[in-house]
This record gives structure tokens, C-alpha cells and sequence, in this order.
């Protein structure tokens, strides 16, 4: 099968990341993953949420915010001035989930990291390209805390990152771009650690139910790439 962009079915699309994009905020990061472009920044703030607080839990938190811009899009797409979609709920609590897998909350102490992304371009994997370039800005936030002394060096748990993979004619492909996901018969977002752990695991068969195999080999790929991510994203860091 010839992919849209001339990519092999195992080949991830050209990804950039720029940390410290942005200047304000303790951490930033913009990522471009193909045609989709995610600034992600990091803003951490003195306490933890009320709810954490009445219970008494210790350590602090991490939070994500997710939103496409109005003309990140084909066609606008309207701010969500009357409350969140769906959608937006349920991809912000995906990066929130995934980037909380990256750090222990308990050696965080009592503050609330939250990770916002907006999605300046899209053309597919949004949600996965925003988690890989959350951590990078969420580890620059606290790399400044840990040079400070204001929190333990051992804060940071393996680096995490993700990508999609999707059936399209039949043949399983990393790394979906927008037209493939539209066509896509399987579409899954996978988020792994370095230590080669599944954190998550999103799928859905959009016809047709899909075999084991069709999902081992998924994995495989999904794999395949996130391990490539690993190394870009230890080079932006560094």
C-alpha cells in the first residue's frame, strides 16, 4: 500500500521538538509531528487541587489542558466559550493520566503542575503529539525546581510518549496522518513508558471487529515508534 506522504507502514512522520518555545512559562515545548503542530506549556502553581487537600493525599499533581485553536482546522473550529466538548474532556484527562505516569506525585511536595496544549495545526495525532511534547515541557519545569533544591532529583519516573496506529486497507500503519485516520478501519492511540510499559491503550474498531494478531501487530508498530520518539526527545532535551 502507498501511504498518502510516500512513508512505509512502519515509518513515523518527521517530528521536531523545540523546547523553551515559549518564554514565560517554567516549561515549553512546541512540537511538530508531521503537519501537526502542539504548543505545550507547563505551569506549576504553589498547592493541590481541594479535592486532593480534603482528602488528606499526600504529594502534589499534574493536570492537562488540551484545545484546538480556531483555525487549526480545515474549517474553523469554534472556541469552547459554553463549556468543553466531549472530546476536549476526554483528551485532556488522557494527557493528564499519561504525564502523571512521568513523575512521582509524592516527591512533587504540595504543587500542582499543569500542562497546557493547543493544537495549532492538526493533521492527525494530536492528542499523542501533545503528550510527548507535554513531558518534555513538564520535565524542563521541574529540571529548574530540582536544580533549585526545592525538589528531589529521583521527582522524575521514566520518560513517556505516544502515537497512533491505525488500520487503512487492511494494512496496519504507524503514525496516521489526518486522511488515513479519516479512513482509518481500526484507529488506536498508544502511550508507553521508556521501561517499555503500556500506560495506555486506546482503540476502537470504526466497522469491522479486528483480530489479536491485527492488534499485536499494532503494538508492535506502536512500539517501533515510541521508541523512536525516545530518542528525539532525549536529544531536544539535552
Amino acid at each position: 500500500m502507498e501511504r498518502v506522504d510516500g512513508r512505509r507502514p512502519d515509518q513515523i512522520r518527521q517530528v521536531t521538538l523545540s523546547p523553551g518555545y515559549v518564554v514565560f512559562p517554567e516549561g515549553s515545548a512546541l512540537i511538530a509531528v508531521g503537519g501537526t503542530k502542539v504548543l505545550c506549556n507547563v505551569t506549576v502553581e504553589e498547592g493541590v487541587p481541594r479535592w486532593k487537600e480534603s482528602q488528606g493525599l499526600p504529594g502534589g499533581w499534574v493536570t492537562g489542558e488540551y484545545a484546538l485553536l480556531p483555525r487549526s482546522t480545515h474549517v474553523r473550529t469554534a472556541r469552547e466559550t459554553r463549556g468543553l466538548r466531549g472530546r476536549t474532556q476526554e483528551i485532556k484527562r488522557l494527557i493528564g493520566r499519561s504525564l502523571r505516569a512521568s513523575v512521582d506525585l509524592e516527591k512533587l511536595g504540595k504543587r500542582t503542575c499543569i500542562i497546557d496544549c493547543d493544537v495549532i495545526q492538526a493533521d492527525g495525532g494530536t492528542r499523542t503529539a501533545a503528550i510527548t511534547g507535554g513531558y518534555i515541557a513538564l520535565k524542563m519545569a521541574l529540571q529548574t525546581f530540582v536544580e533549585a533544591g526545592e525538589v528531589a532529583p529521583d521527582v522524575f519516573k521514566p520518560p513517556v510518549a505516544a502515537i497512533s496506529v491505525g488500520v487503512v486497507e487492511g494494512v496496519p500503519l504507524l503514525d496516521l496522518c489526518y486522511s488515513e485516520d479519516v479512513a482509518a478501519e481500526v484507529d488506536v492511540n498508544v502511550v508507553m513508558n521508556a521501561r517499555g510499559e503500556f500506560i495506555e491503550v486506546q482503540g476502537t474498531a470504526e466497522g469491522d471487529p479486528f483480530s489479536r494478531s491485527t492488534m499485536d501487530a499494532m503494538l508492535d508498530l506502536a512500539e517501533k515508534g515510541i521508541e523512536e520518539l525516545f530518542v528525539i526527545q532525549r536529544a531536544a532535551f539535552e
